[in-house]
């Protein structure tokens, strides 16, 4: 069995609306009384955290897009070995907001780095672990784009980014759920709330279900 079946990652460009989804997940698994783990990534560890503020922060230099690669995945290397495979190990079901998707769609579709070289990376940093699945929230670039200057705060380094570049960003997500229809699903988040919502936990419920003994 994949060692990663009970970690589950949402994935999503800018205006997704991660942030009332992951919070729908994780009331679905304390309805459930099953035990979860919610983190985010970059981040889910104190070096994490300062190298996230590292990767996100706007800056007047430039940042080599290897070098920003190379940031996330010290950020991951650190967060699985202390934080998630642990909780795995225990039983517990590990819920992340965004994870290596998001280097293929970021650093990979974004910043135009060899896909294979990610794939190494992957390998380097998680051996076997992979999620058993991936939510991707699914927006049409333009309208994520628009919800996300309506929250009002200041874009990072990342959400600065040109619009062609989001769209090489989402490129890359469609082709990741391609690539893997065994793991990953597309959720249209596009819709209402009520209705993303209810796709999204409706494929969690099938998951798990699967997944327990």
């Amino acid at each position: 069995m994949n060692p990663g079946s009970r970690l589950i990652t949402l994935e999503g460009g800018e205006g997704a609306g991660k942030s009332s989804a992951i919070e729908a997940l994780e009331d679905w698994f304390v309805r459930q009384h099953l035990p979860v783990w919610v983190s985010r990534e970059p981040g889910g560890s104190e070096l994490g955290e300062q190298l996230r503020q590292l990767i996100l922060q706007p800056r007047q230099d430039k940042v080599e897009p290897m070098a920003e690669l190379l940031m996330v995945f010290a950020a991951r290397a650190q967060h699985v070995q202390q934080e998630i495979r642990p909780r795995l190990r225990a039983g517990s079901f590990v819920l992340l907001d965004r994870f290596t998707d998001a280097s293929f769609a970021y650093q990979g579709g974004g910043r135009g780095i060899d896909m294979n070289w990610i794939a190494t990376l992957e390998t380097w940093v998680q051996q076997d672990l992979r999620p058993g699945l991936v939510l991707w929230l699914d927006v049409p670039v333009d309208v994520g784009l628009a919800r996300a200057a309506e929250r009002g705060t200041q874009a990072d380094r990342l959400e600065s980014e040109s619009l062609a570049f989001m769209h090489r960003v989402h490129g890359a997500y469609a082709e990741r759920c391609r690539l893997h229809p065994a793991s990953h699903r597309r959720i249209d988040a596009a819709q209402p709330q009520a209705a993303v919502l209810a796709d999204l936990l409706g494929e969690l419920a099938r998951y798990v279900a699967r997944v327990l003994p």
